[in-house]
């Protein structure tokens, strides 16, 4: 009889899915289970589960003393999706199935009692992990996360139902069939403007916001560009409201951006198969903690921004959050991805968000708004906006002042409500903007580095001028003056002209200029 068989599988150590093979020997000797590799309680707990989904499944479970080894042995491995290849490499060691069918297959799943295969997190994470290592091996994993794995384009993703099914394939009574994709895949997703609207027909409409024209100028700004953006205003002034449409008006995400979206997605279980080409939009709570937000745990989970990575990232009431968790958002601002260590563990995310955050001008909200009085003192003005410091200021582009238009607006004829501008109108200008900017420099204007700006820019005359003429009377930082350079390249590309103009600049000023109020806290907010 075999003694030893060996089953592969994949654990789970960040975004990446290192390979593990399930050696299980069995010996002579008094009846005994156990499991080492470092395996964590949820792995440990298998032996029952495996035992039990064995009986159920008209399988014999071995009396003989059960050895079942995890390597690589320094790799923790955690959660119940190695009870499928611990229960087929007992089959295969006891010579219930032929060991040799074990060579070309990794396995993935939670058994239930009765041998059912329960769905498991981060399906689409460790299906990347053997395209990654360019494995040829068919995965077989439950039924209710094939269609979650086969996105990311291994022609080999096998869905079952039960631990039955699993043996049946390997015996070649009934062979499993590949798992086909909710959404067909196609590198690269077609970003033609005529498509614009109609994947975006589930989003809000831009032409619902009635005026606020400065403001949404600024989100058509910030999506063409990919630059931060800050609304500030009274409540009720539609700040939440201008948010919630930025994320229709962005370009479609490639094959590449969107597995990248949806496998940080998978780690939550939050990946819906059918909407992994959608931009993510997460919006945490002023309550959320440093760890929510950024990440951590042991081993390290992403937060909420790399769950917002190649979306949006909404911040609503801005001063209102802990300090340490909105100041922990400076470094991802700058690299697009977030280091978290845990005591032994370091893992590394991608976090390529676009923020936007909201907030009131003071602690009731109300100054400078011609239909409320303000009752807030300077002192708690002061401290109110001295929850948000200069460097974490200094990373937003743009900053809107978003004032109560009258109720006389209501009354538009159909005439200028037609005149508004809807979704897939600005959706079309962006796309255009941003396809010049991936044609001259193979990136987003947001992400010009800093010695590349002067080849990058083709500033006139009169633009340079501009610039260096508000950087000195505004005291600007360099990185401040760069951010504003680049933010009038968005201009400029929107405009679809091939050199920055002055006026260019000045729109770029204005919406950079209006952070200096806020940062330097004054006794009455701009009107």
């Amino acid at each position: 009889m075999v003694a030893l068989a060996v089953a592969h599988s994949r654990a789970l150590r960040g975004l990446t899915a290192p390979a593990v093979r399930v050696e299980v020997h069995l010996a002579n000797g008094l009846p005994l289970f156990s499991i080492v590799g470092l395996p964590q309680a949820s792995v440990r707990e298998s032996r029952e589960r495996v035992r039990a989904a064995l009986l159920q499944s008209g399988y014999e479970f071995p009396n003989r003393r059960i050895t079942v080894n995890l390597a690589p042995a320094d790799l923790p491995k955690d959660s119940g999706r190695f009870d499928l290849p611990i229960a087929i490499g007992i089959l295969a060691a006891c010579g219930q199935i032929p060991p040799a069918a074990l060579a070309d297959a990794e396995l993935i799943g939670e058994l239930s009692l009765s041998g059912a295969l329960r769905p498991i997190k981060a399906a689409l994470a460790l299906a990347c992990g053997l395209v990654s290592d360019q494995s040829s091996r068919s995965l077989i994993l439950p039924r209710d996360n094939s269609a979650e794995a086969a996105l990311c384009g291994h022609p080999a993703i096998l869905g079952a139902a039960s631990l039955s099914d699993v043996c049946a394939h390997l015996q070649r009574r009934r062979l499993l069939e590949p798992a086909a994709t909710a959404t067909p895949v196609q590198a690269p997703v077609s970003c033609a403007a005529a498509e614009v609207g109609s994947r975006r027909g589930e989003a809000p409409d831009l032409a619902d916001v009635i005026g606020q024209a400065h403001a949404k100028r600024a989100l058509e700004i910030a999506a063409a560009g990919h630059h931060h953006l800050l609304l500030a205003g009274p409540p009720g002034t539609g700040k939440s409201m201008l948010a919630a449409r930025l994320a229709g008006l962005m370009p479609p995400l490639t094959r590449n951006e969107a597995l990248a979206s949806a496998a940080i997605a998978s780690l939550k279980g939050k990946l819906d198969p059918r909407r992994w080409m959608s931009r993510p939009v997460r919006s945490p709570h002023h309550s959320v903690s440093v760890a929510g937000l950024i990440g951590g745990g042991q081993p390290p989970r992403p937060g909420e921004i790399s769950l917002a990575h190649q979306g949006i990232l909404f911040l609503d009431e801005l001063p209102e959050f802990r300090r340490a968790a909105v100041e922990a958002l400076r470094e991802p601002l700058e690299t697009g991805r977030i280091t978290v260590a845990r005591g032994p563990y370091s893992e590394t995310f991608p976090a390529d968000f676009l923020l936007v955050a909201a907030m009131n001008p003071c602690p009731c909200g109300y100054l400078g708004d011609a239909r409320h009085a303000c009752d807030c003192t300077p002192e708690q003005i002061r401290r109110y906006r001295s929850r948000l410091s200069g460097p974490l200021l200094d990373r937003f582009d743009l900053c809107v002042d978003v004032r109560r238009h009258a109720c006389a607006d209501f009354d538009e004829d159909a005439e200028e409500q037609a005149r508004r501008d809807t979704t897939a109108v600005v959706a079309a200008r962006v796309l255009d903007a941003r396809r010049r900017q991936l044609a001259r420099q193979g990136r987003r204007n947001s992400e010009v580095a800093a010695a590349e700006l002067e080849d990058t820019l083709a500033l006139t005359d009169g633009a340079r001028g501009l610039a260096a003429q508000a950087a000195r009377r505004f005291d600007w930082s360099m990185r401040a003056l760069h951010r504003t350079l680049r933010v009038a390249r968005t201009v400029a590309d929107l405009a679809q002209d091939a050199a920055i103009q002055r006026d260019h600049v000045a729109e770029a000023v204005g919406l950079r200029r209006q952070l200096e109020p806020i940062a330097q806290a004054p006794a009455l907010w701009p009107a």
